[in-house]
């Protein structure tokens, strides 16, 4: 069955498509946008994100004193990165998105009516070497749910709306290659295999990354990380699968990085699962002991989040078992436990200022009940026999040794005890830090011990590593069009966000300064749609 020709064929309906959708249509351009999932999942992988996003010297920062610029926010990226003497374009990417970021994704989204809490996070500050220097993870007033739901209004809404066709559960499996230039795409409907073809002056691949096949992961896991583990979370979309990836390679493209990826080191299992092997990203709580498959705590360098993600992957996956469990108890969780996404944030998401206050300021009661009553990973107990007694049980073996899990625990807590002035513990010297900062203070215990009688039960959670996002991916120039293996564009095809390794083919090289990623798909998403305008201006910057 074909389609009616258009002057941009977009395939992947996540945000990287939508933008550059919104900004063709401002340009008069005629638009197909195929999704390979049905219509109430537009918006893509976005749509369930936290909805973090990374700027440089923002309105936001400046309100709060926070001195930036883009000297520093690239050296502060390319420490993290990592980047290689072959790593042209991804490096060309950075220094072009801590240049932009601010100009050509802040304002082009607060202009679509999205806007951010007045509190700046401060993700991965770096640990054994340096992370983002000052706080710049700015927190969408909606979450990603609510950036998603601006987007696709704008572009239902728009003006030019009558110039855009859009049609969901379409499995593209290649793309059309005539006389030297792509010209359209081939697949089938996802429910019933009919086939389609539609055909364009130029094609944007915007379908995401690889994270979404846990098979592709395994065949691509870093060196620095061993093996795979025998368990792996999903916590990618499930349409993040590589089809596109593939269909490129056939078409002359060049994929490049794909070990370089963001996994998390704190999954569980989600207590409604929509898909195999589904799981959620916790927020590592900072006050828990981190432990080992044994119950010893992982060191020497104990685990905190919020300085290397990438790290603490590494450090579990350095483990005999590659899986690991966090202890606390209620007073911990109640402050610190977080979930991230837009699923378990509802007082974010909903906009809903009272129910923000509430739990900053009596904790998040909803969610502990949540996460403990419902979800298989969390486990509780009263004393410390009995939590370790839950915790083999769960994992069906007697891998946890009580003398360790005790043992831990007693030294911490003898620490703290000890007062501030004699807290000889890597992990309380960090608590004491991030204090200092007041977006973490407000969701932070100060020095709570682990076994408090004040602060039972006590809580275990089994963590395993969750697939999240591919840094590496198809590789463009910084006009988004895909390079082909001498590195001149293939006329007619373009790739932006996740499916471009959010830029270049991994902008951002070995780990991410969090807040990239959605950056990163409206960057190169408006790059995309300027170099098809024709736009030299915005090219330039």
């Amino acid at each position: 069955m074909g389609t009616p020709g258009s002057d941009v064929l977009i395939i992947g309906g996540g945000i990287a498509g939508i933008a550059t959708a919104i900004d063709l249509l401002d340009g008069g351009k005629s638009v197909t946008l195929l999704d390979r999932d049905g219509e109430s999942a537009f918006g893509g992988l976005a749509r369930e994100s936290f909805g973090g996003m990374f700027f440089v010297d923002s309105p936001e920062q400046r309100r709060q004193g926070i001195r930036d610029s883009t000297d520093l926010a690239f050296r502060d990226w390319s420490s993290f990165a990592e980047f290689g003497a072959d790593d042209v374009w991804p490096n060309a990417w950075a220094r072009a998105y801590v240049e932009r970021c601010t100009e050509d994704v802040y304002r082009w989204v607060r202009g679509h009516g999205i806007s951010f809490l007045p509190l700046v996070n401060w993700a991965e500050r770096g640990e054994f070497r340096p992370g983002n220097s000052v706080p710049r993870f700015h927190v969408a007033w909606g979450t990603g749910k609510g950036i998603a739901e601006a987007l696709i209004a704008a572009l239902r809404g728009h003006a030019n709306a009558s110039r855009l066709t859009l049609r969901f559960n379409a499995r593209v499996e290649q793309l059309l290659l005539r006389g030297g230039r792509i010209d359209g795409a081939a697949g089938r409907d996802e429910h019933d295999g009919t086939p389609f073809e539609v055909k364009a002056e130029q094609v944007v691949v915007a379908a995401g990354g690889i994270n979404g096949n846990l098979d592709r992961v395994r065949q691509n896991w870093h060196s620095d990380w061993g093996r795979p583990p025998e368990v792996i979370l999903n916590g990618s979309h499930r349409f993040a699968d590589g089809r596109l990836h593939d269909a490129t390679v056939a078409a002359g493209g060049v994929l490049t990085h794909l070990d370089k990826m963001w996994n998390y080191a704190a999954g569980v299992h989600h207590p409604k699962p929509r898909k195999p092997n589904h799981g959620l990203s916790l927020v590592p709580s900072r006050s828990a002991l981190w432990l080992n498959w044994k119950g010893e705590r992982i060191g020497p360098q104990p685990l905190v989040s919020g300085f290397d993600t990438r790290r603490l992957v590494a450090a579990i996956c350095a483990e005999e078992r590659p899986y690991s469990w966090q202890l606390m108890n209620r007073h911990i969780a109640l402050k610190e436990l977080a979930v991230s996404g837009a699923e378990h944030n509802p007082s974010i998401r909903e906009k809903d200022k009272l129910g923000l206050l509430r739990d900053f300021l009596f904790g998040n009661h909803w969610l502990v009940r949540e996460m403990t009553e419902n979800c298989v990973d969390f486990v509780t107990g009263s004393s410390l026999p009995q939590l370790v007694a839950k915790m083999n049980a769960l994992q069906g073996d007697s891998a946890v040794e009580l003398d360790h899990v005790r043992d831990a625990v007693e030294q911490y807590d003898a620490t703290i005890a000890r007062g501030p002035s004699l807290m000889n513990d890597e992990q309380l010297r960090r608590i004491a830090a991030l204090r200092h900062y007041r977006g973490d203070r407000i969701r932070l215990c100060k020095f709570q011990p682990i076994n408090d009688a004040k602060a039972l039960p006590l809580i275990a959670v089994r963590e395993f590593i969750i697939s999240r996002k591919s840094l590496g991916g198809i590789q463009t120039d910084l006009e988004s069009r895909v390079l082909d293996v001498q590195g001149q564009p293939i006329p007619g095809l373009y790739a932006v966000g996740e499916a471009a390794g959010f830029g270049g083919g991994g902008v951002h090289g070995l780990r991410a300064l969090e807040g990239t990623f959605l950056g990163g798909c409206i960057l190169s998403a408006r790059l995309a749609a300027a170099s098809i305008d024709g736009r030299t201006s915005f090219l330039k910057g």
